[in-house]
């Protein structure tokens, strides 16, 4: 039996293969690179947008309640990642929040999924949404839809069925989820299975698939007429406890209801739009968080003239130490804007960009501005970077437009990536330990065109959210 690497199936897949990498630098610039169209109108019936947070609120409330909770409980963040050990810190967040331990775990997880928390290497800290939960609707509708897409690793899979049958089926349900906003109502569960058998069949015709002899296993192998039932359970049953549809008896027999939540978020994605908030007016009055919220829509030319005039307004001391407590914030958007500005400030930001080099988070922001500093052209700059360096650079990159950014983005970014295949690229991202990884990964299997890619990627976000290789 001949031996191979892993790798080599989806190697020699012309569809995960990459095209020649771009320069980080122009990934970069692409990430304030905004639509100019007026946004569609969502469709009639679709609640405002503050309704539409209030919703997602309650839906996420534990996980909000949670999260909080770990905040000021020192170590318990750590304690509470999923898995981890001692379970007390579970039963002590139980008892404070009138919750079950299984519930805690839950909600923990959720927060994760939707960037209420992040990880940093054995730390766990707020994510820069949770600061805003109160007072950002787009923070928390972004949130919501990042626990949408994750909807297949928040309800744990039938067991005993194989992973290609799960994949199978996650690959199809947009189509039932489509089906659903179309039918602007209920919809009978064989109705929804019909299409779902549909769909896969399609799938596999695309894969030039041919279907095994005999019937498929009742729980196993490829969803067939046994096994596909159970998989449109189980999907349903996941989607409906991310708050996208409900499922009710029925006197015609059971049926499922897409939310408006999930309506909205059906819509959001085919009409591709983003949904981030527009910038405040008065930049240059602004701090410096919201000085770089109010460019992030602009083109790097008129916010090169906003980051002038801004700096003018301060002294450049003061200036520059806003802009760094800024790029160790949460927000990897604003953390590149920040270093955006600093190449603005030039000499005298030197000594301080300098002494960030320590900072992991901000290593290879400062490693470029650096070199940029030093005559090398930006385009060329990133040869400064480790294959590592890179790779983290590629998803604070990455996890910026996820958040700010139209999903056509996040597909063209991928091809700024050093790595010369998807699976090379997977490999190390899941090495990298960036603190986004899953929500990064989830967010491009999400937005990713070809089925193929989107498979390949979901998989690793499966990898890398239940710890496996």
């Amino acid at each position: 039996m001949t031996s191979r690497k892993p790798d080599e199936p989806l190697a020699r897949n012309s569809r995960l293969r990459l095209v020649r990498p771009r320069a980080l630098a122009t990934a970069r610039r692409a990430v304030t690179t905004r639509r100019t169209r007026p946004a569609p109108r969502p469709p009639e019936g679709t609640p405002p947008r503050a309704e539409l947070a209030r919703q997602a609120r309650q839906v996420l409330a534990d996980a909000v309640r949670l999260a909080r909770w770990a905040a000021v409980e020192r170590g318990a963040e750590t304690a509470l990642r999923t898995g981890a050990e001692p379970a007390p810190a579970r039963e002590r967040a139980a008892a404070a929040l009138n919750l079950t331990p299984g519930q805690v775990r839950a909600c923990w997880d959720r927060a994760r999924l939707a960037g209420l928390v992040e990880l940093h290497g054995d730390a766990v800290r707020p994510g820069w949404r949770l600061h805003a939960w109160d007072r950002d609707d787009s923070a928390v509708l972004r949130g919501w839809v990042a626990l949408f897409d994750a909807w297949s690793l928040v309800h744990p899979a039938p067991e005993g069925v194989e992973l290609s049958a799960v994949a199978e089926v996650v690959e199809a349900v947009p189509q039932v989820l489509s089906l659903l906003q179309l039918s602007q109502g209920p919809v009978l569960v064989p109705a929804l299975l019909d299409l779902l058998g549909q769909r896969v069949e399609e799938l596999r015709e695309e894969r030039c698939e041919v279907p095994a002899a005999g019937p498929a296993p009742e729980t196993g192998g490829a969803p067939g007429t046994h096994g596909l039932p159970t998989l449109l359970d189980w999907a349903l049953e996941g989607l409906a406890a991310v708050g996208a549809l409900t499922l009710d008896p029925g006197a015609d027999g059971r049926h499922a209801t897409l939310t408006p939540l999930g309506n909205w978020a059906v819509w959001v994605k085919l009409e591709q739009i983003c949904v981030a908030a527009q910038s405040p007016a008065g930049n240059i009055e602004q701090s410096a968080e919201d000085m770089l919220r109010g460019c992030a829509r602009l083109t790097p030319g008129p916010a090169r003239d906003e980051y002038r005039a801004w700096l003018a307004a301060r002294t450049l001391s003061s200036a520059v130490t806003e802009l760094l407590a800024v790029a160790r914030g949460e927000d990897a958007l604003l953390r590149g804007l920040a270093f955006e500005a600093l190449r603005v400030v030039g000499a005298p930001a030197e000594a301080e960009v300098r002494a960030t080099v320590a900072e992991p988070s901000l290593r290879p922001y400062a490693l470029l501005w650096l070199a940029e500093y030093d005559g090398a052209d930006p385009d060329d700059a990133q040869e400064v970077l480790t294959r590592e360096e890179a790779t983290w650079l590629w998803v604070d990159t990455a996890a910026a437009v996820a958040d700010h950014g139209e999903s056509a983005l996040l597909v063209r970014h991928l091809d700024s990536a050093v790595q010369g295949t998807v699976p090379a690229l997977l490999d190390e991202v899941r090495a990298v330990g960036h603190p986004r990884t899953v929500q990064v990964l989830v967010a491009l299997a999400a937005a990713h065109p070809d089925p193929a890619l989107a498979k390949a990627v979901r998989r690793a976000a499966f990898q890398v959210h239940t710890g496996g290789s």
